[in-house]
């Protein structure tokens, strides 16, 4: 098994030379180092670039403790600066390193070093990470493997691949791992202690019931609105009066500054404005939304909508949440769709259902998207596998097979 990353190693070299450090982003374990080591430097040996002009260090191994001061490995960077020619400085774990944002910006001086750098905790992969720099970075975010890349990777066939995916997601170390028991361990300990560890470090946190709490609400509720107000409300009806609805809205922020959950806004279609409140929550990936719910609540259709929304994003779309009021036998009434996707002058309006068995469940399923009044294409993603067709009133139907493995299959049809 050897993993490619086409996708974020086509963003590495698009980035070359570009005068900003390049800082890999991403829910731990889902392959950040990997990106820098091998793939980018064989890609630049394949390029010409001599062993010397490469600059890598991890500073996670015990012969580098003393490259963790901030001076020594700086002197030691710069003595490995031998000509005028580019120089590719590339560092992975750089949080471990104290005043790492004033060391790296040192660099941005010097016009034959190129930065690249990654790192594993929440400090270092925090939301805001690009403020960190002054705006001098350009981050490239890591997903963990889309199906695509678990398919070929996989030696299945293309539904069992499928089964396999919806269930224990696309961390990388997965396709190694035999075993149902060997999955789930992995999964679980990476919660128990890798994220809720490094969350908890970071925030000066002495307990993580109430974040382990949060975050299994927010799995067990994927692709439903919801909002602070409506966790504290859960939190009341359960006998913690105590939780506020700030308190609610920190957690969440820790949960969504680690990459484990992404917030969706809704979007007014014909207002052409946002509605604050209440958003949808996806997790970054499928299987460690399923870990924290101990593989229950398997609801197929919830899942589809979190795999499609974490392959929209993936291939580069702004995506929201959409909403279309309009006026019906004298009283407005508001249909929701389930994403709006943005990218350049493309749009389109989409919608994530299990089956179109019937022609009601069809009318049911095209509704909200005839109420667009708009001329940009609408999308029904199901779970058949089908051929794509085009319903009478002109909605592409595509089976969810067909969108996860062609990056192109909204443009094709």
């Amino acid at each position: 098994m050897y993993l490619t990353r086409d996708v974020y190693l086509k963003q590495l070299i698009e980035s070359k030379h570009v005068n900003l450090i390049k800082v890999i982003t991403g829910v731990r374990r889902s392959g950040k180092s990997f990106l820098l080591d091998p793939l980018f430097i064989n890609h630049l040996k394949s390029n010409g670039i001599s062993e010397d002009h490469i600059i890598k260090v991890d500073l996670e191994e015990i012969r580098n403790k003393p490259l963790l001061d901030p001076i020594v490995l700086d002197d030691y960077i710069r003595n490995k600066i031998i000509d005028n020619k580019m120089h590719y400085v590339i560092l992975d774990e750089i949080q471990l390193v104290s005043e790492f944002e004033s060391l790296l910006n040192g660099f941005l001086n010097m016009n034959n070093v190129d930065v690249y750098v990654t790192g594993s905790n929440s400090r270092f992969l925090s939301s805001d990470i690009v403020s960190e720099f002054r705006g001098r970075s350009l981050e490239i975010r890591i997903w963990p493997l889309s199906f695509k890349e678990y398919y070929e990777a996989s030696n299945l066939s293309k539904h069992e691949a499928y089964r396999h995916y919806i269930r224990y997601g696309g961390m990388p170390l997965l396709l190694s791992l035999d075993t149902e028991k060997k999955k789930k361990d992995y999964l679980n300990n990476l919660f128990e202690i890798t994220y809720f560890k490094d969350i908890m470090e970071k925030n000066s946190l002495e307990k993580n019931e109430v974040l382990e709490s949060i975050a299994k609400i927010i799995a067990s509720s994927i692709g439903s609105l919801t909002s602070a107000r409506k966790l504290t409300n859960t939190y009341k009806s359960k006998g913690n009066k105590t939780l506020s609805v700030n308190t609610v809205l920190k957690y969440l922020s820790y949960l969504k500054d680690s990459f484990l959950i992404d917030n969706v806004q809704r979007y007014d279609i014909k207002g052409k404005q946002y509605i604050e409140g209440t958003s949808k929550y996806y997790f970054t990936d499928i299987g460690l939304r399923n870990t924290l719910l101990n593989f229950r609540q398997q609801e197929e259709n919830h899942i589809m909508e979190n795999l499609v929304y974490l392959e929209l994003v993936r291939r580069g779309y702004n995506v929201d949440v959409g909403v279309v009021e309009v006026r019906e036998a004298g009283t407005r009434k508001q249909y929701e769709i389930d994403f709006v996707c943005n990218q350049n002058n493309y749009r389109y309006y989409i919608q994530v259902a299990l089956n179109l068995e019937t022609r009601e469940k069809t009318i049911q399923e095209t509704r909200p998207l005839l109420k667009i009044d708009d001329v940009f294409k609408r999308v029904i993603i199901v779970k058949e596998d089908a051929l794509p067709w085009i319903s009478e009133e002109g909605v592409l139907i595509i089976g969810i097979l067909d969108f996860l493995l062609d990056s192109k299959s909204l443009e094709s049809f």
